[in-house]
């Protein structure tokens, strides 16, 4: 180990878990480098919507936990959209209950209610929840960590073992299924259609329509259509017949966007696993590794309550 390594913590891992449980890790006075193999950007973090709410994350007990503790920080930032890319927006969540919102939250969303039928023809809540413009987000987590004293560093890694620090946290998403190795992490693929928005301020989540689920966020920079949740799917492409269906079923909810012109196409690849792997590894040379990856659809929603059990446990 390098002279002054012993004090540093090196991240693996650039999206938004790695890049949150960095700054976490700054903020409580660790020297921290991030090493990432992608700009921020290019991460499966940048394609998300992002909405907070629960997707495709297990296990449920604690993933409510670090959700409610991130809630209250995105509620915080939310004052500054401008500034961190967070807002508080109201929309539907379709097909789902009262008693099911009430479980997840524990009753701290004040105003949820049903949905009335001009609002949305099925069953559904009305809620306000936070929404992330994640490149905004993500540039605001990166300049905030860069004050914090933090490094961020395009490194690829190939092996753990290869990060001459004392301490080592694993942020690494899909690559932890070669990186640990650990082939439990699957791809869940996500494409999503950016179109100009036709005045739409309100968002919404689907699983009524035919063919699959619904939903669309009005982001800054445009209305974001989705999506699809294809398993063990790893083409970064979009499929154009997959667009054409993303936009039929959001303009069966909404008409106006039948004719919005698109702007981009998107695909992410979520990194889904059985359950997250938040825990402390100790490895024979003594050096400290601490996983935190497998949040499947909900890194957004989970990510600050991760990355503050991630440096409780980076200091053991």
């Amino acid at each position: 180990m390098e002279t002054g390594e012993g004090d540093e913590v090196v991240v693996v891992g650039g999206g938004v878990i790695g890049l949150t449980t960095a700054l976490v890790l700054a903020e409580r006075g660790r020297r921290v480098r991030v090493w990432a193999r992608d700009p921020a950007e290019r991460t499966t973090s940048a394609v998300a919507g992002a909405l907070w709410w629960p997707y495709r994350i297990e296990p449920v007990a604690l993933a409510r936990v670090w959700a409610l503790r991130s809630l209250d920080v995105y509620e915080e930032l939310a004052a500054r959209p401008g500034e961190t890319g967070v807002r508080m927006a109201e929309g539907v969540l379709g097909e789902t209950g009262m008693d099911e919102a009430v479980a997840w939250t524990a009753s701290r969303l004040p105003g949820l209610r049903a949905a009335t039928a001009e609002e949305y023809r099925g069953a559904g809540l009305w809620a306000r929840l936070p929404l992330i413009d994640m490149p905004a987000h993500l540039a605001w987590l990166r300049g905030r960590l860069e004050s914090a004293g933090g490094v961020v560093e395009e490194r690829a890694v190939s092996d753990l073992a290869q990060v001459p620090a004392r301490i080592v946290v694993n942020c690494t998403g899909l690559g932890a299924r070669t990186l640990v190795p650990d082939p439990s992490v699957r791809p869940v693929r996500g494409q999503l259609v950016v179109v100009e928005n036709p005045g739409i301020r309100t968002w919404l989540v689907s699983t009524g329509p035919p063919g699959g689920m619904a939903y669309f966020f009005p982001q800054p920079g445009g209305l974001v259509l989705g999506g699809t949740a294809e398993e063990d799917a790893w083409s970064p492409e979009p499929d154009p017949a997959t667009a054409e269906a993303i936009v039929r079923r959001c303009a069966a909810l909404r008409p106006e966007i039948a004719g919005a012109r698109i702007l981009a196409h998107r695909v992410g690849l979520r990194p889904a696993r059985d359950a997250v792997r938040l825990a402390r590894e100790v490895r024979p040379d003594g050096r400290v590794v601490v996983h935190n990856y497998g949040h499947g659809g909900a890194g957004v929603t989970v990510a600050w309550g991760c990355a503050r059990e991630a440096a409780v446990l980076a200091e053991g």
